[in-house]
């Protein structure tokens, strides 16, 4: 069916059509506004080295040199912010900071690429929390920040590495404030106007073949099935009067 036809059927049964597209904007409306609410906040540390570097000097005399930790990076900060990535994302560690898995808060902890199973090599930790209220996704990424740093001196401690060497784990980003994430309850809106948006458009065809139905079943009126057509003469003979 073109546009055209189509368009006629909508404006031929604008009394269902109206109707189904005020139901359509007000279910719209209603799934944005009861679609529940999600917040977001986030932080992100770097792992740095002590001025000292990573090793004690084997001679007192000779000290290791003095440098900036925030230039001398290598690949062992990558190492150890992947493992401690993994021991923050265990289970036990997700709900002991209140955002246990399966729950309707959402915690991510990465190193900053989108695809946790292919982690670049990088010191960084990035921590994000979706949570339904702004309180609870700003909490959970307070602690798992001060967890991060906990966990990273006790993996350091159990390994018996000199004090001295202890990696630091420096916060660039603070836990943001939370903001609302309005995108999933702005596509949940849209879908849902869209379904019905459809199903409008079926009712307005469904009201057309019923009524095209009833006029076809509507019997004949008797008049216009006893005479034959009018013959040549200008005479009619009345149907089922011959013999």
């Amino acid at each position: 069916m073109d546009f055209w036809a189509t368009a006629s059927v909508l404006f031929k049964r604008w009394y269902v059509t109206i109707p189904a597209f005020l139901l359509t904007v007000v279910g719209a409306v209603g799934v944005f506004a009861v679609a529940p609410k999600t917040f977001i906040s986030s932080s992100a540390l770097v792992l740095t080295l002590p001025v000292t570097g990573g090793s004690v000097p084997s001679d007192p005399k000779f000290p290791n040199p003095r440098t900036n930790p925030l230039v001398s990076f290598d690949q062992g900060l990558s190492m150890t912010s992947s493992i401690l990535i993994q021991a923050l994302n265990t289970p036990e560690a997700v709900a002991k900071v209140g955002a246990p898995i399966g729950g309707d808060v959402t915690l991510k902890i990465t190193s900053g690429g989108t695809n946790p199973e292919m982690m670049p090599a990088t010191p960084f930790i990035v921590i994000t929390c979706e949570a339904p209220t702004a309180e609870l996704a700003h909490g959970i990424v307070v602690k798992v920040t001060e967890l991060a740093k906990q966990e990273l001196r006790a993996r350091q401690q159990q390994v018996k590495a000199p004090p001295t060497t202890y990696v630091s784990a420096t916060v660039v980003v603070p836990p943001t404030q939370p903001d609302e994430k309005k995108g999933s309850r702005m596509r949940s809106a849209v879908v849902t106007g869209a379904l019905a948006f459809f199903m409008s458009l079926f009712a307005a065809f469904a009201a057309e073949s019923f009524a095209r139905r009833r006029q076809a079943r509507r019997p004949m009126p008797p008049e216009l099935g006893l005479y034959e057509p009018v013959a040549s003469n200008g005479t009619r003979s009345l149907a089922g009067r011959e013999g």
